[in-house]
């Protein structure tokens, strides 16, 4: 008996390591795709969507945006076209959570710097204070990448309706025309400028899901 087992044993091992193999083969063949949710103005809370958009349930898209760089450059949609994208809201005199997420934000730039696909967009919520010089002096501070990461100013109202009726990412402060109380959210947005997730710009955990879901995009057809 020990004779047959040893004899056969070079064939055993490889009728198992073969059934593992198969069996893995199929697993991954039957696992289901992992597809992002296309956020829609009603899958998110009332408190950061304008209230014309909070019944909103298909076909919500990034608006087109006009807004200036820490370069003193027009950033436009066309900056992004094919482009999967971050976006926040920020200040730079902010002493709260802004620096931990701009230190997020960076970290996610150096862990992409080799990715093409992927760029990033950080809108000030304080356009009067935060000029072309400030953004300027901010960047080289955070060591932003000019070719990935736009840091935006522009016109306030612009930005706060990219805010509330876009990017569906910031508070409204009651009885002042055109503030916002930003969030700690970064946004995902897709090649077709859809929200494809929403994500603790603070947490390292959820910048972990980030760029696991950025990878989920990018094999996207």
């Amino acid at each position: 008996m020990l004779t047959f087992f040893s004899k056969y044993k070079f064939f055993a091992i490889f009728f198992l390591v073969l059934s593992i193999i198969i069996i893995a083969i199929i697993y991954q063949i039957m696992k289901p795709k992992e597809v992002l949710k296309i956020y829609q103005p009603a899958d998110v809370s009332t408190e950061l969507v304008d209230t014309t958009l909070q019944y909103v349930k298909k076909y919500h898209t990034i608006a087109d945006f006009s807004l200036i760089n820490q370069n003193g450059e027009t950033i436009t949609q066309d900056d992004y076209k094919d482009k999967i994208y971050i976006a926040d809201f920020f200040f730079t005199t902010c002493q709260t959570i802004c620096p931990i997420m701009t230190g997020n934000m960076a970290e996610i730039q150096e862990k992409l710097k080799n990715d093409d696909e992927v760029m990033l967009l950080s809108h000030t919520v304080t356009p009067e204070i935060d000029t072309v010089a400030q953004l300027k002096r901010y960047a080289l501070e955070k060591g932003v990448n000019d070719a990935k990461w736009n840091l935006v100013t522009g016109d306030k109202k612009e930005i706060y309706d990219l805010a509330r009726k876009s990017y569906l990412a910031a508070k409204d402060v009651p009885f002042s025309e055109n503030d916002l109380v930003h969030t700690e959210n970064f946004v995902l947005v897709d090649k077709k400028k859809r929200i494809r997730g929403f994500y603790d710009g603070t947490d390292p955990e959820s910048i972990d899901k980030l760029l696991h879901d950025i990878k989920i995009l990018e094999k996207e057809d």
